[in-house]
């Protein structure tokens, strides 16, 4: 069942990035208490890295046990490991590493310098995602361009359609670098939870046009949703045109 997006719109980007790591960290205590090991599907940018920065802050607080959470990613830039672009990174650098999650938890999608190609590496992933994996993200955090695009599925895709698949390669992505890999909507509506994270009125148009509804190959923030809810979690500026 689908959960009707809902929109939560905070103050300033630094208000949005402490509330959202107290929600995750609330969100992976209440799946621990229930004997769960919570599946967190990240993502990169700006407002994600002070967000990981956060979590990584108040973590010492929290009591939810690091060694039951896997990390996963809704897109990786298709470089070289030690890329700078690389998304999982940003969030080793800003958080992972500092909390000692067991490295068979944190689930990377194969570097260019490990596989040869965009294409081994969706394959890779979606595999790793079908055995080690629990079918469905306990958060899924995605973030929206200024195009609406999210992961890397960026208007006219054609990974737009993808069926029976779990992550696609992209290639000639309209923002550098060009070849990436992306979940599908297929797999980012297994979510429960599906967090949508926007800061800056340079997004302002798309988060607007994504809560209008219509076609997802226009905007394609419209094509996921979580089945328990669906944040929108904005700053004021990122609302500005709603």
């Amino acid at each position: 069942m689908a959960a009707d997006p809902r929109v939560v719109v905070h103050e300033d980007a630094q208000t949005l990035a402490g509330d959202v790591a107290s929600m995750l960290l609330d969100r992976l205590e209440a799946a621990q208490a229930r004997g769960e090991v919570p599946h967190v599907g990240l993502t990169g940018g700006t407002i994600a890295d002070a967000i990981h920065r956060e979590v990584a802050r108040r973590a010492v607080d929290s009591s939810v046990d690091w060694s039951r959470v896997d990390f996963w990613w809704g897109d990786e830039r298709f470089v070289e490991a030690g890329s700078p672009d690389r998304n999982a990174r940003q969030a080793r650098e800003a958080f992972l590493d500092g909390l000692g999650i067991d490295p068979g938890r944190v689930h990377e999608v194969p570097a260019a310098d490990v596989v040869a190609t965009a294409e081994d590496a969706a394959a890779a992933y979606s595999e790793a995602m079908r055995t080690q994996g629990a079918g469905f993200f306990e958060v899924l955090m995605l973030g929206v361009g200024p195009d609406g695009h999210i992961a890397s599925l960026f208007p006219g895709h054609p990974g737009l359609d993808a069926t029976d698949a779990i992550a696609v390669a992209v290639h000639d992505s309209p923002k550098p670098p060009p070849d990436r890999v992306s979940l599908t909507f297929e797999a980012m509506d297994r979510a429960r939870a599906v967090w949508f994270l926007v800061s800056g009125d340079g997004k302002a148009d798309a988060v607007a046009a994504a809560l209008a509804g219509g076609d997802v190959h226009e905007i394609p923030a419209r094509g996921v949703v979580g089945t328990d809810e669906t944040l929108w979690l904005l700053d004021e500026a990122a609302a500005s045109s709603l």
